[in-house]
């Protein structure tokens, strides 16, 4: 019985991740024509779904370095004189 409830559990907590990340995934996309942050919500949805999904994991990890890429090449033209 124990066994049923932890699976059961997991599965759930599985679905709801799911959900709420595709969930902030579509609004994040919706978002890049309407009025809203998307370059907000569209990581923290793949974020969400990167535990779950190899896919986005790696989806993630490139969003990530090219953001990384971008924030260093802004200060370091701040820095030119």
């Amino acid at each position: 019985m124990k066994h049923h409830l932890i699976t059961t559990y997991k599965q759930a907590k599985r679905i709801v991740k799911t959900v709420i990340g595709f969930t902030l995934l579509l609004i994040g996309i919706a978002l890049i024509i309407l009025p809203g942050p998307a370059i907000v919500v569209i990581p923290i949805g793949l974020a969400i779904l990167a535990t779950e999904f190899a896919w986005a994991r790696k989806l993630y990890k490139r969003f990530e370095h090219h953001a990384t890429n971008i924030k260093n090449s802004i200060f370091n033209n701040s820095k030119k004189p």
